[in-house]
């Protein structure tokens, strides 16, 4: 956990594979904790055909069917299913916005926000970003996209930074200059 966070938890993301990644294994991990998921992530990226959007969009009947099987990932068939539809829905907002990642970014105007928590008690568990990207993406198909879950998501990308101003990469990140290009 502390690896996984001090190299790549907040570090803002802007490629669509890594995106789905995440996205991916953040609706995994609704009702579980980060750390499971973190340690089957491997099998997620074989599972789910190195996170390829394309692919996984593909997948019908037969792939559901080894993925319930398959013990090295969370085997829940609403979260298979949804993994498939969702990806199914990136592929459809790439073609409406160019990219999955301006889609996301366009719900901070393309930067991330910036927070100055000093407690982890301070950091919320939703804002009224990911309230309204779930909104968006939930009238667009998506499941397990409610506004905590996206919220998770979004610090774990980048889009917030939510990590306390005690933390070396707060102020790595703030000054970073991160900011998607249109």
């Amino acid at each position: 956990m502390i690896e996984y966070h001090d190299t790549e938890w907040g570090t803002p993301l802007f490629n669509d594979r890594k995106l789905f990644e995440f996205f991916l294994l953040d609706t995994f991990q609704a009702g579980l904790s980060w750390e499971i998921i973190l340690r089957k992530r491997n099998n997620f990226k074989k599972a789910f055909a190195n996170f390829n959007i394309t692919k996984v969009a593909k997948f019908g009947r037969g792939e559901q069917n080894r993925l319930m099987g398959d013990s090295g990932i969370i085997r829940n068939r609403r979260k298979i299913e949804s993994a498939i539809s969702n990806a199914q829905g990136i592929i459809k907002i790439q073609k409406e916005h160019g990219s999955f990642a301006k889609y996301l970014w366009s719900f901070t105007k393309g930067e991330p926000m910036q927070h100055g928590y000093k407690k982890i008690g301070d950091i919320p568990t939703v804002s009224k970003e990911a309230a309204a990207m779930s909104k968006d993406m939930k009238t667009k198909g998506f499941r397990f996209v409610g506004p905590t879950t996206l919220y998770a998501f979004m610090q774990g990308v980048g889009i917030t930074n939510d990590h306390l101003v005690s933390c070396f990469r707060h102020s790595k990140i703030k000054r970073g200059g991160y900011k998607i290009h249109p």
